[in-house]
């Protein structure tokens, strides 16, 4: 009789951890097709006047001119405070940035401004790097992205294509779905794809993780139907 009753309360619970796990599962699930759902639709909760902390991720090459572009015809009284992030061997992006942020702090009457920060991320990925050896180099980007993310905890990300984007887009998805931050991801892919994305944008746009997606060549919007045509940029 014990023997049964000590069976009994083993598969019971057995059974109820199994329908926890299954119910939790199913949760995560649906409060992703919810995140994706929402994804690019405005959020109405947001005062048009409210300032909206900003990420912005820099890549080595055109990739910075391109986004120094962008954020000159950027409002950025609107999108303050301003978070510079680059690859730890990507000096030179940063320093672009340092003289963006000084001409603006110049322009308002020479009183320099507090609204931006900089900061350096590992790289997830080397130019010509081996799809292989990457995977490990992108695990450590991503914790490095998450100790970043979890201390900026921005409400718009910009990026236009390096590799450095993707975990910190990621980890900017997950946190939606656990509801620690909304954030808007903006994706601009660079001039210079022409016929096919980046891998970075191709993942964002695959996985629907970004709620922009904007592409400078027609035909890209055509093969990419979700993306938007903006036109050259540069």
């Amino acid at each position: 009789m014990e023997k049964n009753t000590s069976c009994s309360f083993s598969n019971l619970s057995s059974n109820l951890g199994i329908s926890c796990f299954i119910a939790f599962i199913a949760i995560i699930l649906v409060r992703v097709i919810y995140v994706i759902y929402g994804t690019g639709k405005p959020l109405s909760k947001r005062s048009p006047q409210q300032a909206l902390s900003t990420l912005i991720v820099l890549g080595s090459g055109g990739h910075t001119a391109e986004m120094i572009n962008l954020l000159l015809v950027l409002q950025k009284d609107r999108f303050t405070p301003r978070f510079y992030i680059a690859a730890s061997t990507d000096n030179m992006s940063l320093q672009k940035a340092h003289v963006l942020e000084n001409s603006w702090a110049d322009s308002q009457s020479g009183v320099k401004g507090i609204s931006a920060e900089f900061m350096q991320i590992y790289r997830s990925r080397e130019v010509g790097q081996s799809y292989v050896t990457s995977v490990w180099t992108t695990l450590v980007a991503t914790v490095h992205a998450l100790w970043l993310m979890i201390k900026i905890r921005p409400q718009v990300v910009l990026c236009n294509g390096p590799g450095t984007c993707f975990p910190l887009c990621v980890i900017a998805f997950i946190f939606k779905v656990i509801g620690i931050r909304w954030s808007s991801i903006f994706y601009v892919e660079s001039i210079a794809r022409v016929k096919k994305l980046s891998l970075s944008g191709l993942l964002l746009y695959k996985l629907q993780i970004a709620d922009q997606f904007f592409v400078q060549w027609p035909q890209l919007q055509r093969k990419y139907p979700r993306a938007h045509y903006v036109g050259c940029l540069m």
